[in-house]
């Protein structure tokens, strides 16, 4: 007999998203505020040393920083500042549009620019995401396929711990050695850009190659694409071997297992070919 986990599943999602909304007003309303009372005090200072401007001067010059800001121009340092668009940043952007993770720190201002963005999504998001099939599917060729991995599964532990321990160095605790050394970051800042970009959520508070006061190379973020997208990738495996699992817990926990169709499954799978997609066995 069959219980039905998907009201268990939708109550649980939400749950979590209650339980993340709290914690991060725990932790970030205090500080949020403490920032804007700091910033109100510079303000008033400011007035006070400068009393040929008004509040309605300075408000509007604050304004003109934000506006700026929002257009991708750092309103530090000086006119000689690189370029936000030339062939390299430009790269880089269009890779964050095609992947969705979308920092926000940079976007189209002109009308053509905005239309043609939109079409250029339209089109590649569904040509990233075939791209990262193909590369995920060659990925899982390097490796035992988890059906195979039912009848050893001795061989199942330690290939799955080579896969999750070459990944994890190479695209999680390598690169915020480099984004430390190049942009001057913490080490934890570097592993929060790199998870936080790989996971597509891309909150655009750290982006790489955008400090003004520092010389790139000028194919530093030409390779950050390049890494994104086969970091992508092996995450993207590792997010769904998560899902599968998950999926598979519930289900056991919730369903009582049925003898005559789990030896029918058992059969069919040793009658079907090997498949490239991971599946988790139950």
């Amino acid at each position: 007999q069959q219980i039905s986990w998907t009201p268990l599943l939708v109550l649980g999602y939400l749950f979590y998203l209650l339980l993340g909304a709290m914690v991060f007003q725990l932790l970030e309303k205090q500080a949020e505020t403490h920032f804007r009372d700091q910033f109100q005090m510079e303000k008033l200072k400011f007035l006070q040393n400068y009393t040929c401007l008004d509040r309605q001067a300075l408000e509007r010059f604050v304004q003109v920083l934000m506006e700026a800001w929002e257009k991708g121009v750092n309103p530090e340092g000086n006119s000689t500042n690189p370029s936000n668009w030339d062939f390299s940043n430009s790269f880089f952007f269009a890779g964050t549009v095609v992947t969705t993770i979308g920092y926000g720190n940079l976007s189209p201002s002109t009308v053509a620019g905005q239309i043609f963005c939109v079409f250029y999504a339209l089109f590649g998001v569904p040509l990233n995401l075939a791209f990262l099939n193909q590369l995920g599917k060659g990925l899982n060729a390097h490796l035992i396929t988890l059906e195979r991995w039912v009848q050893k599964p001795g061989r199942a532990q330690v290939q799955l711990t080579i896969f999750l321990t070459a990944g994890t160095l190479l695209f999680l605790v390598f690169p915020p050695l480099v984004f430390s050394y190049v942009e001057g970051w913490s080490y934890g800042e570097g592993f929060y850009f790199t998870f936080i970009t790989l996971s597509t959520i891309g909150f655009g508070d750290y982006v790489v190659g955008t400090n003004p006061n520092k010389h790139y190379i000028p194919v530093y973020r030409s390779l950050t694409a390049i890494w994104i997208v086969f970091g992508l990738a092996w995450l993207a495996l590792v997010f769904n071997v998560g899902a599968d699992l998950m999926e598979k817990f519930l289900q056991l926990k919730w369903h009582k297992p049925d003898l005559s169709l789990a030896e029918g499954a058992t059969i069919k799978l040793e009658d079907e070919p090997e498949q490239p997609r991971i599946h988790i066995p139950s």
